[in-house]
């Protein structure tokens, strides 16, 4: 069994360095379509990490990040500085969300496109990589996965208060991202409206309507208000079937 998607969370604060950061909690993410060929002709490809060099302007993102994933993207920009557009293929997550993080600001920084191409997958950590897109774009047939992040003593955050400092490190960084203050907290309770141990499943479509500034807190409310409906759960173990 592959270890895949993962949300680290440790305690962070200004006066604690990275080193000190807990230990990582990792779980297996099964994904529900057809995975996307990569057509990659073997003399031309440069692999980074997590990632893959497509031609000159085009990079896909086919593994897991951890916390070498910054630096290896680093040495890809200098070796492939014309890099334009990141194509989401098969993204478990990541097992170092600080480091996770650290990468969507690159991309954001250099204003590079996320694009998620027809049976791509894009679960768990890396959907903040797909949100730190300059331009975000989905093609149908492509899939979202969230659940909530644990620590390393096993605690998610429901078991936080509304107000506690551990909700910003996520918080921030949908801002950072583009989304008002509202639609950060709308999105940050959605990906946490599932246990770490499950995860709701959203097509294209419906992560498209989260990428709708207009539609904001009061959209976010009615779709988390018949979330008992709408949501398709999968327990994150590659022996069980998902619906």
């Amino acid at each position: 069994m592959r270890r895949l998607a993962c949300h680290l969370f440790a305690l962070v604060a200004a006066a604690v360095p990275p080193a000190a950061y807990g230990s990582i909690v990792a779980t297996d993410l099964a994904p529900t379509v057809a995975r996307t060929t990569l057509a990659v002709a073997d003399s031309e490809s440069s692999r980074y990490g997590p990632f893959q060099v497509l031609d000159a302007r085009r990079v896909a993102l086919i593994d897991v990040t951890d916390e070498d994933s910054p630096a290896q993207f680093a040495a890809l920009l200098l070796e492939h500085p014309e890099i334009e557009v990141i194509e989401m293929v098969e993204c478990p997550g990541t097992d170092h969300d600080i480091a996770n993080m650290e990468l969507g600001r690159m991309i954001r920084a250099r204003g590079i496109a996320t694009y998620v191409p027809r049976g791509g997958s894009v679960r768990s950590g890396a959907v903040e990589l797909f949100l730190a897109g300059g331009q975000r774009q989905i093609a149908e047939g492509a899939e979202f996965a969230v659940h909530a992040w644990m620590d390393a003593d096993g605690r998610q955050a429901s078991d936080f208060p509304a107000g506690a400092r551990e909700h910003r490190f996520y918080l921030d960084y949908y801002e950072e991202m583009g989304f008002s203050p509202a639609q950060a907290r709308a999105f940050y309770a959605m990906t946490n409206s599932v246990g770490f141990e499950d995860a709701l499943w959203l097509t294209g479509a419906e992560m498209r309507r989260w990428l709708q500034p207009e539609r904001g807190a009061a959209m976010a409310k009615a779709e988390m208000a018949g979330a008992n409906a709408g949501q398709r759960l999968g327990y994150l173990d590659l022996g069980a079937p998902l619906p």
